[in-house]
């Protein structure tokens, strides 16, 4: 699990990103970038009624991408808000799948360090 101070849990923040985010896209998933202005990055993950209208089942996908950002948390660059956003056919992939989904997403945009 992320650390409070890692996670996006304001609505004006929240819709900071969104309003003035860059967006990068991959298969099952996408990003919303902005900067900052502190010294970490933090994160919040967007998984929509259109995508399963099951909580279980949503909520799992949530699960897995904050697992996925807290192994790749040392390589991301400093200073960035990042909203993850979940399109059709996350709820199938696996643990493997996700996680590379989200190296891909990182690295397009440019958020992952060498």
């Amino acid at each position: 699990m992320l650390k409070k101070e890692f996670r996006l849990r304001k609505q004006r923040d929240i819709e900071n990103v969104f309003d003035k985010g860059a967006y990068f896209s991959e298969r099952f998933l996408a990003i919303k970038i902005v900067k900052n202005d502190m010294s970490f990055s933090r994160f919040g993950f967007v998984v929509s009624n259109k995508i399963s209208k099951k909580a279980v089942e949503r909520n799992r996908t949530k699960r897995l991408l904050r697992e996925s950002i807290r192994l790749f948390q040392k390589k991301i660059k400093l200073g960035y808000d990042v909203m993850f956003v979940s399109k059709n056919g996350i709820i199938n992939k696996d643990f493997k799948e996700v996680k590379g989904s989200v190296e891909k997403v990182l690295k397009s945009s440019g958020l992952l360090e060498k």
